[in-house]
């Protein structure tokens, strides 16, 4: 498996496994993303979205047919290697990001709190946390 930095000639495989996923969202494509590709074709995405006050991690996804293989763990270690500066997650699940230095956010940037209508519909928002990882 390779992970790298998408190039342009990707977006249509990154956009497709995100709307896959339930990851997609408006401008994607303006953000930057990593993918790892096994065989050629692109498996799994992580992109960075870019806001006025800070950096997201932004849909974490693989393919069902390449789950459990650390495929997540491994693109997720490569963004952060690749990106200086501290970076904000939204997530419902935050065990597994804590492994990665991510904690609870002390304070919630303006852009990740005023979320665009239908951002947490289908999400269990009760349960959502702000996280961030400090560049050390």
């Amino acid at each position: 498996m390779r992970i790298r930095r998408a190039e342009a000639v990707d977006r249509p495989a990154v956009r497709s496994l995100a709307a896959e996923l339930g990851l997609d969202y408006p401008g994607m494509d303006d953000d930057p993303f990593w993918v790892a590709e096994a065989n050629g074709a692109v498996v799994a995405i992580c992109g960075l979205k870019r806001h006025s006050d800070c950096l997201e991690l932004c849909s974490v996804g693989v393919a069902r047919a390449f789950r459990d293989r650390g495929t997540a763990a491994a693109l997720i270690g490569r963004v952060l290697e690749d990106v200086p500066g501290d970076i904000y997650l939204t997530t419902v699940k935050p065990a597994g990001f804590r492994l990665f230095g991510f904690a609870p956010a002390p304070s919630v940037p303006a852009s990740l709190a005023a979320r665009p209508a239908g951002w947490c519909d289908g999400c269990r928002t009760s349960r959502c946390m702000v996280l961030v990882r400090r560049r050390r």
